[in-house]
């Protein structure tokens, strides 16, 4: 097996066995990453630095020091910001951006012993759900349907995460999940990812998008994986206010492969109008390998369902508006004269920097909160918001767990939607209640669409109970037996 084939898991395994060296996979890293330059998943390489980290761990390794991490090669989605390292959002604005500090959850994986591969491409500053709105051009999925040679995207914001996991470059990769930035495009790219509990992982030195709903999580290809890299992301944080101030379970041994006598609800509302058939097999599917390993599966009702995405598309516009103020051309970031007064250099830098769909993010939220329309849609936003996050509460005093589709279509052919912004924003219906409410959600693939590409399901848990969400996600991927991997058309014969 090559190097880049094997799991996470498989790589503590060999790396304390002495079978291979952190250096060697660095370097087996790095060259997939150079054969894999046309999908365009990096926006910054590290090259010296991966190595350099590499050599530090094989070091520990050689004083039986090693850490919990040491040696594995993780990938980094540009939002998070990395010591000397340039973090640009995928934005112009900040794409001569070099932070002088490290974010949790990077510092975590860092003190782990985990070696950074490198920055990856998103949707700029977040916003978007085909990684098609990044100042440094889209990423491929490097899934193709089957007798089409067409680019398909790789999902968003965290397409360039799931790329370069699904492309075996990297082991895993860190992304973050808004409204279903995690969980799509691991649907998409057919690997798994996992959006934690709101407030699990530190939200420190992760460039806003949404305050009340960004929430850091990993992405790998087993829902084993996505657990030990969880273990290191999690934590308190004194330095983010919104952090949860809980013990971090051992998340990989909730994975027994035993859900006999838990419950499964099945959302009624998420069977919505127009889905295509494949979705209702898989998840009805999914629904069957659940009771076969014991669960009882039942239907919940969650009726605020419907009202999730307006509700959505209304807080975190408004969110953004108030966090992408900052950005002026005063502080940090790129700064253009414009007409000599201060108000020009404000509107020159800003229509300048940001791209269209962030200003047209930045525009709605501004309407929101302005005088006259605050109560009629941001506080009414807030409130729907709370009546969601009700729904979920009642449905978890009858279920353990819920299970859902992840996204309601395959991949779809780069430029297929970003005409149309409404169609767009579809793309999160089924993501983004759990984000406004707050809990863990996990995709995990279950299998390929009659055009070759893959399809994903979604468990949700109760808040803060992550380890029921790995449970019953680890049954559907044993059941799911998820083997096929893309063909690499990226490189070269």
């Amino acid at each position: 097996m090559e190097l880049n084939d094997l799991t996470i898991a498989e790589m503590q395994d060999g790396l304390r066995a002495r079978k291979f060296s952190a250096t060697e996979l660095a370097k087996a890293a790095l060259a997939a990453a150079d054969r894999a330059k046309v999908m365009n998943i990096f926006i910054t390489e590290t090259h010296e630095r991966t190595l350099a980290m590499a050599a530090e761990s094989d070091q520990r390794f050689a004083k039986g020091m090693a850490r919990p991490l040491d040696g594995v090669p993780v990938a980094m989605k540009d939002l998070f910001c990395t010591k000397g390292v340039r973090t640009t959002a995928a934005s112009h604005i900040l794409d001569a951006f070099v932070p002088t500090y490290e974010s949790t959850v990077s510092a975590n994986l860092w003190r782990d012993g985990a070696v950074l591969l490198g920055k990856t491409n998103l949707d700029e500053f977040a916003m978007g759900s085909s990684n098609e709105t990044s100042f440094f051009g889209p990423v491929e999925n490097p899934w193709r349907k089957l007798g089409d040679a067409r680019s398909r995207v790789p999902g968003g914001s965290s397409g360039g995460s799931a790329a370069v996991v699904a492309a075996r470059i990297a082991p895993g990769a860190t992304g973050t999940d808004t409204g279903g930035s995690i969980r799509q495009p691991a649907a998409f790219c057919g690997i798994a990812g996992i959006k934690p509990t709101y407030g699990r992982c530190s939200r420190w030195g992760i460039v806003a998008f949404a305050s009340s709903l960004d929430q850091a999580g990993p992405m790998a290809r087993t829902v084993r994986d996505c657990a030990i890299l969880l273990q290191s992301m999690a934590g308190y944080d004194a330095k983010d206010s919104t952090s949860a101030d809980l013990p971090v379970p051992d998340f990989a041994t909730a994975i027994t492969g035993d859900i006999r006598g838990l419950k499964i609800g099945i959302p009624t509302e998420y069977r919505v109008d127009g889905m295509p058939a494949e979705i209702a097999a898989v998840w009805d599917r999914g629904a069957q390998w659940l009771r076969d390993a014991g669960a009882e599966v039942r239907p919940v009702h969650l009726p605020m369902t419907k009202y999730a995405l307006p509700t959505y598309y209304i807080v975190a516009p408004a969110e953004a508006s108030s966090n992408l103020a900052r950005y002026d051309g005063v502080r940090f970031g790129l700064r253009v004269p414009g007409t000599g007064d201060l108000t020009g250099m404000y509107e020159a830098t800003r229509g300048e920097g940001f791209g269209k769909e962030v200003r047209r993010r930045i525009l709605i939220g501004t309407y929101v909160l302005s005088a006259g329309y605050y109560d009629a849609y941001y506080l009414k936003a807030q409130r729907v918001r709370s009546l969601i996050a009700r729904d979920f509460q009642k449905a978890f005093e009858q279920v353990d767990a819920l299970l859902t589709p992840t996204a309601p279509s395959e991949a779809f052919a780069r430029g297929e939607k970003s005409g149309d912004p409404i169609s767009m924003y579809l793309n999160d219906v089924f993501t983004v209640p759990a984000s406004l409410a707050g809990i863990p959600g996990m995709s995990v693939p279950a299998g390929l669409s009659g055009n070759g590409l893959p399809l994903g399901l979604q468990v949700l848990g109760r808040a803060y109970d992550e380890e029921t969400v790995f449970r019953v996600a680890g049954v559907l991927e044993q059941a799911a037996a998820f083997a096929a991997k893309p063909e690499p058309w990226w490189v070269k014969p």
